[in-house]
């Protein structure tokens, strides 16, 4: 599954990481991308590690890529973290996050990586949210995340936040290798945001060879400004 939490935000901006948690749960997800995560980031989310909160609350294994990290607004604090997870059922065996070029000035990115041990055999489990505003960022930053993904031989998923529809160059270049699941296995328009109105396919699952989409489904959540995706896959 593909979540973006809006660091534990709903549409109005009300704070509540419990509904993102049970969300979660309910979905009865094996494995979770969430994007926009904040460790002691902010004030808007209380200065909670939401990364570490939820992996204990939903008694998961974690790992976090860190795209922002700035110092603690006092000595001695943890440092401010803002960026993605993964949460996952299975055991994590090594994970890395690899910052993804941008402009002068577009926001920072990454590309979380996380190899998971899947009863016995190992699938490789990326996370990433694009840039917004920048067509030429998020192509660059698609060719950056092409070269990591080319250069795996294991059985990869690719989730995340494109900030991109269907269409655009930059799925036209992702696709080359990797399969867009939502043609495959889901149903309508696959819409995922805004939440309250969705209008825009711009969260993605994408499976390689070796990785077959059965079903997917947008959940009719308002937890987020974005809808979660879910999509059940079998390696073959």
């Amino acid at each position: 599954m593909t979540f973006n939490i809006h660091h534990g935000a709903d549409p109005d901006d009300v704070l509540h990481l419990e509904r993102v948690a049970e969300t979660v749960r309910q979905s009865g997800a094996d494995v979770v991308g969430l994007q926009e995560v904040d460790r002691h980031f902010a004030s808007r989310s209380d200065f909670v590690d939401q990364a570490s909160w939820l992996a204990k609350r939903l008694g998961l294994h974690l790992a976090y890529g860190a795209n922002l990290d700035l110092d603690p607004e006092r000595p001695g604090d943890p440092r401010r973290r803002y960026g993605t997870a993964i949460l996952s059922r299975f055991p994590i065996v090594n994970s890395r996050n690899t910052l993804l070029p941008r402009s002068e000035t577009g926001e920072q990115r990454g590309l979380l990586e996380a190899d998971l041990l899947v009863r016995g055999a190992k699938l490789r489990f990326l996370n990433t949210h694009l840039e917004d505003t920048s067509q030429a960022d998020r192509l660059t930053q698609v060719a950056a995340v092409n070269a990591i993904v080319n250069g795996s031989r294991l059985p990869t998923v690719l989730v995340g936040d494109l900030n991109t529809a269907p269409g655009s160059e930059e799925i036209a270049a992702m696709t080359k290798r990797l399969t867009d699941t939502w043609p495959v296995a889901g149903k309508g328009n696959g819409f995922t945001y805004d939440s309250v109105n969705p209008h825009e396919r711009i969260d993605y699952v994408f499976a390689s060879q070796g990785v077959q989409a059965r079903r997917a489904k947008v959940l009719d959540v308002t937890v987020s400004d974005h809808r979660p995706l879910r999509v059940e896959l079998s390696i073959r």
